[in-house]
Parts: structure tokens; C-alpha cells; sequence
């Protein structure tokens, strides 16, 4: 469990100013000024390189005891416990944070902790976060970073919209009291990262869009990260119903699958329909296609009935990593195609391992939806992928 009032467990005899983060990749430089009297910290970008960035710390002429050590691993496991409950009813510990803690992300910034307990208010209400922690690591002799995922959904808008950022952050810890004193956010979606940035309120702003999708089950897959082009998700194992088909774009076989899950098997069980309805390639030409409906995660591959055609098949999908985009519109093959393409470049660009082939997702009716809010995803299994 969070522990309460974590600075008292950790005695802090000397006197400091609290590190603003930087970018965790960038390296600290400390310098010890002529005077005693300590100096406000100062951070600025240098020119030209956003992600170098000079802090100066003033220590007092007096250097702390030896014998004085930051006990890092106890502020890791203590953000381990307590962030997860950010949004949640029991809240994050506020005795771990100092009054005057600063916080900014690219288009928010306070400076004290009840602008940043606000801040929190405010998202838990008007988006009801979903909140993960993949990791929490010391990045330096004052400062934690995390990396985490938020999906949030904007209930003043009729469609609700589903917002997804992830990225990193950066936190101080006051030595004076051995409380969080600064808390930075680094987006991977977009470059600019400073406040503010209008780059940052243009990846919510293009977020608010309305895509039209069923509320029927669908894979369970969690964003491990999302770029500019693309995020990385990380499935579950679900089992498809699956029939060959013609191209990435059509429908045939659909019915044959589709008479499946309605009845048309060995124990005339009706299925629940759920979504999306797939279409495989599995070469790099992209001509050798299955159509798929993906089967309630409830069942079990033994316990669904068997088929009545030979041509259809039921096959388990291991789950894994994939990369995926989303668009709207009707999904023509060009479309499909030239998607396909400038996702598997930026994966390679990226440094990623593409698999070959590709999957073609659709989440809509297409004789029941407008073409232009339409979802459509295509995903590449990736061969591995480092969360860093």
C-alpha cells in the first residue's frame, strides 16, 4: 500500500533547490557557484535542440554529510503503489508532494499543489481516465521517471470521444523535505513538448473527430504507445471463425463465416456477433487473404461447435504486438494498400520488426454508416518491441 506521509521516513539535513526534470535521456550537469547563498534553478532549452536542456543546482558552501543518502528504490516502489490510484476514488497520496510542486505538460502548467490536485480533479471529471503505469525507474540522484498510458473518453461531447496519450514523466524530489516538489510530462505523440505547444493542442484537438463504433466485444488489447502515426498495442489471445477471401478489401466468404456464428454449425448454436470483422494477408504481396469474425472471449476453442463447411475454419490468434492506424472512409483496396505502406514505413523507420501481411479491420456496417465516420484500422504484427 501508498505509504502516508512518506517524507518523514527519510531524513534530509541539507538544503537545496528542487531539479526541474528534463528529458530522461539527457544527462544532469551539476555546478557548484561561488557563493553560499543558494539560487533559484534555472531550466531552458538550448538553442536549436529541444531535448538538451541546462540545469544549474546552487548548493550551499556546506556539502551534506556522507553518511546522507536519497533512499530512491523506497520513492520507486512508493509510485508504484500510489500512482495506479491517480484517478481512481482513492486518490494519490497528497503528503507526498510539496506545496509548491511544479507541473507542466505541453498545454497545462501550475506551480503549487492545489493547481495540481485541480488539474487532476478536472481530467477525472470531464474525461474519466483510464490510468496504466508500465514502469517506474530512477533516472537520477533527484529525480523518478515514468512511463504510462492514459485512455480517456470526453463525456461532454454527444460521441464521447476516446483520447489516448502516452509518454513519459519526469519528477523531481525536494531534498529539504523528500517530497515530489516538480512533475513533467513528455508526450510521444508530438515533438514539442514545451508549454506551450500548439502541436500538443493539435493532437487533441484532431482526437475529438467522430468515429462511429458498435458496442459489441471486441479484442481486448492494451496501448503500450502512441506516435504522431500509429500506436503499439499488445493483445490478448482471442479465436477467429475463418474462410478464404479475395482481397483485403472484400467480402468474400463473409457470409459463409457470418452463417457460422448464426447458426449454420454442427449444433445449430447461435453466437453473439461481435466486431471487427477481419481480413488477413499473410504475404507481402498482400493476395493471399482469409475473412474472419472474431468469437465472444468467453468460449473456449473446445466448447464452440465444429463447422459445417470444410472451407471454414476456427483458429486461436495467439494475441501479441501490433502496430496499428486508425481512418475513416470507405475502405478501398488503394486506400488500403497505400495505408499499409506508409504504416510499415514508419515502422521501419521507427526501428521496429514488421511481420509479413497485414489485417484489415472494420467496425461498421457499411450499408448502415456514414462513410466519413467509419473505423477502419490496419495492423501489422510486429516481431518483439521494447517498451523503453
Amino acid at each position: 500500500m501508498a505509504t502516508s506521509n512518506l517524507s518523514h521516513q527519510i531524513p534530509w539535513p541539507f538544503h537545496t533547490a528542487c531539479v526541474h526534470p528534463r528529458p530522461p535521456s539527457t544527462a544532469v550537469t551539476l555546478r557548484r557557484l561561488p557563493t553560499a547563498k543558494p539560487r533559484k534553478l534555472e531550466l531552458k532549452p538550448k538553442p536549436n535542440n529541444r531535448f538538451k536542456w541546462a540545469i544549474q543546482l546552487s548548493l550551499v558552501e556546506q556539502s551534506p554529510p556522507k553518511s546522507t543518502t536519497l533512499d530512491t528504490q523506497q520513492l520507486v516502489e512508493f509510485l508504484h503503489e500510489d500512482l495506479p490510484h491517480l484517478f481512481d476514488d482513492q486518490g494519490i497520496d497528497k503528503t507526498a508532494y510539496d506545496e509548491r510542486v511544479f507541473f507542466r505538460d505541453p498545454i497545462t502548467k501550475h506551480d503549487n499543489l492545489s493547481g495540481y490536485l485541480f488539474n487532476i480533479a478536472l481530467l477525472k471529471t470531464l474525461f474519466k481516465p483510464q490510468f496504466q503505469l508500465h514502469w517506474v525507474k530512477s533516472t537520477g540522484p533527484y529525480e523518478i521517471t515514468t512511463r504510462w498510458t492514459m485512455v480517456m473518453k470526453f463525456v461532454l461531447l454527444p460521441w464521447k470521444p476516446e483520447l489516448v496519450f502516452t509518454g513519459t514523466s519526469v519528477m523531481g524530489v525536494n531534498p529539504e523535505n523528500g517530497k515530489f516538489c516538480s512533475h513533467v510530462d513528455f508526450w510521444d505523440s508530438i515533438e514539442k513538448n514545451d508549454y506551450f505547444s500548439f502541436e500538443g493542442l493539435w493532437d487533441v484537438i484532431k482526437q475529438l473527430r467522430i468515429y462511429k463504433t458498435p458496442e459489441l466485444e471486441s479484442p481486448k488489447y492494451r496501448i503500450l504507445k502512441r506516435t504522431a502515426h500509429y500506436e503499439v498495442r499488445q493483445y490478448d489471445p482471442f479465436i477467429v471463425v475463418e474462410t478464404n477471401g479475395d482481397k483485403l478489401s472484400g467480402s468474400t466468404g463473409f457470409n459463409d463465416v457470418a452463417g457460422y456464428i448464426f447458426g449454420k454449425n454442427s449444433t445449430m448454436e447461435k453466437i453473439p456477433m461481435t466486431t471487427p470483422v477481419f481480413t488477413q494477408a499473410i504475404d507481402d504481396e498482400l493476395a493471399k487473404v482469409s475473412i474472419q469474425i472474431v468469437l465472444p472471449l468467453g468460449k473456449e476453442a473446445e466448447s464452440l461447435p465444429n463447422p459445417n463447411q470444410d472451407t471454414i475454419r476456427l483458429r486461436k490468434v495467439e494475441g501479441g504486438i501490433a502496430a496499428a492506424t486508425k481512418f475513416s472512409g470507405k475502405p478501398t483496396e488503394d486506400i488500403v494498400c497505400k495505408k499499409e505502406k506508409t504504416l510499415r514505413s514508419n515502422i521501419v523507420k521507427d526501428g521496429l520488426k514488421p511481420q509479413h501481411g497485414c489485417l484489415l479491420a472494420r467496425y461498421n456496417d457499411p450499408g448502415r454508416t456514414w462513410s466519413f465516420i467509419m473505423r477502419n484500422e490496419v495492423l501489422i504484427w510486429l516481431e518483439d518491441f521494447l517498451l523503453d
